[in-house]
Formats: C-alpha cells, sequence, structure tokens
C-alpha cells in the first residue's frame, strides 16, 4: 500500500531504497560511490542520509531542521552532465511513484525537478550554460 501521508518516517524509507538503487545505476552511482563508499551502512552514508531526512522533510513539509548548503556539497562532485541529472530524476520519479500515493509523489517529484534545474543553473550545465556569443 501506497503511503499517504509524509513525516520522518516515510522520508527515512524513501531515502534509504532511493540510494540503495541510486549506487546501483553505471551512470549516477559512482558519483555517490566516490563521495560516500558503496557501504550504505557507513558512517558516511549514515550522516549523508541525516542530513537528506532532515532537508526532504523541509522540502515538503517545512519543518525545520535542516541546515546546509546542498548545492557546495555537490559543485565538487566531478563532472555533472544533463544526462546525470535526467538519470538522478527518472530514478527518483520511480522511487516516490513507488512509495507514495499519486499526489504526494508528484510533489516531491516536483520539488526534485526544481532543485535539480537549479544546480544544473549554478553549475551552468546544458540550457543554462553560458554562451560567450550571447549579449546581456
Amino acid at each position: 500500500m501506497k503511503t499517504a501521508e509524509v513525516d520522518l518516517e516515510s522520508i527515512e524509507k524513501m531515502v534509504r531504497a532511493f540510494y540503495a538503487t541510486l549506487i546501483k545505476d553505471d551512470l549516477v552511482g559512482p558519483f555517490f560511490i566516490k563521495a560516500l563508499g558503496d557501504d550504505l551502512d557507513s558512517g558516511k552514508w549514515r550522516e549523508h542520509y541525516g542530513t537528506l531526512d532532515r532537508f526532504w522533510l523541509l522540502m515538503m513539509t517545512g519543518e525545520e531542521g535542516y541546515r546546509g548548503d546542498p548545492y557546495m556539497v555537490h559543485a565538487f562532485m566531478g563532472t555533472l552532465t544533463v544526462e546525470i541529472f535526467d538519470r538522478w530524476l527518472e530514478i527518483f520519479y520511480n522511487q516516490v511513484h513507488t512509495q507514495f500515493t499519486p499526489k504526494i509523489a508528484d510533489k516531491f517529484y516536483t520539488k526534485g525537478q526544481t532543485i535539480a534545474r537549479r544546480f544544473m543553473q549554478g553549475l551552468e550545465i546544458g540550457e543554462f550554460a553560458s554562451d560567450e556569443d550571447d549579449e546581456y
């Protein structure tokens, strides 16, 4: 049965299932394995999970608890491409739609798209890459 409420427990379940799938992906997984390792039970991953749990709780409910700058952490992960962000979004879409009712899953996914777009814009990837011929 799909989850119809967003709370810390449902977010924790989603985050762990999402990253268990993500690190197995040939395109996206290597970035996270390089940064955090492939042992999802390690201290690095547990710390990351806690950060992500609080981040998504804030994004979805407005509940305070997350402190940080997600952009700066990801800015140094390596050469990121539109294809990597698209694959991240595809895996994210599948996970939230597997776990949550459609209305909640769509809200998660819309927030994920916004975050991905902001990251790409900040990293000047894809349509957000600066073009020297553009005049401002």
